[in-house]
């Protein structure tokens, strides 16, 4: 796959599974595209960005410790002239309909054939969209204002984990320990919570976990009325 000048189409990757990098890496060079630099996190990834400058971007939006989304938002200001593509396990509409609205060019699913994803990057190197079939008319669709607690509530499987764990009591130094991961890491799945569901009080996240099914405890009978 090459340019009309001739030179080859410069894809970065950024995902944090070594396997998935190199089986990508290996099908693109092997198609004509030039893989000029990869990365498995955030930080990795707008470091090494400011030294390349690739003309297609291909993102794991299921990094760990940051939301899709927004880093979909910093890499269109690190590297404005690069297209995005949204590379992810999700298939249901509010993903996609989300990364589209973070400024994604295309979105393909992991369990596609990886023909699909080579067909994105010609597509939206030349200037159009790739988004799964049917989806085009949500994409379109102007966003409704978001009501308090609902904004952003397209959670990642570890932000639900902490959310839940937050709901029982526990807190961040005990969410680390249960999950394995760094309390620094526990507070910023955190700020990430508040920051999405636009609700900052311990009491607000448990309300909400419990509202939409995700705890097993339940919220406190209303007082009676006069």
């Amino acid at each position: 796959m090459k340019k009309k000048t001739g030179a080859k189409i410069k894809v970065f990757l950024v995902d944090d599974h070594p396997a998935v990098r190199e089986g990508v890496r290996s099908y693109l060079t092997a198609e004509g595209v030039s893989v000029v630099g990869e990365a498995a996190d955030d930080a990795e990834a707008l470091r090494k960005l400011k030294k390349v400058a690739p003309d297609v971007i291909i993102l794991d939006i299921n990094l760990p410790g940051v939301d899709g989304g927004e880093l979909a938002k910093r890499l269109r200001q690190t590297v404005p002239q690069a297209k995005l593509i949204a590379f992810s396990i999700h298939s249901s509409q509010e993903y996609v309909v989300r990364m589209a609205r973070c400024g994604v060019h295309g979105y393909v699913m992991k369990d596609t054939p990886t023909a699909k994803l080579v067909e994105a990057i010609a597509r939206v190197h030349k200037g159009g969209l790739y988004f799964p079939p049917g989806m085009t008319d949500a994409i379109l669709a102007p966003a409704s204002k978001p009501a308090f607690g609902e904004q952003n509530t397209v959670l990642t499987a570890r932000e639900r984990e902490v959310l839940v764990l937050l709901a029982e009591g526990l807190a961040n130094k005990e969410v680390a320990r249960k999950l394995g991961i760094s309390v620094r890491t526990a507070e910023t799945h955190r700020e990430h919570l508040s920051r999405k569901l636009n609700i900052a009080p311990i009491a607000g996240l448990t309300k909400y976990a419990i509202q939409h099914g995700m705890s097993p405890l339940s919220l406190p009978p209303a007082p009676p009325r006069d």
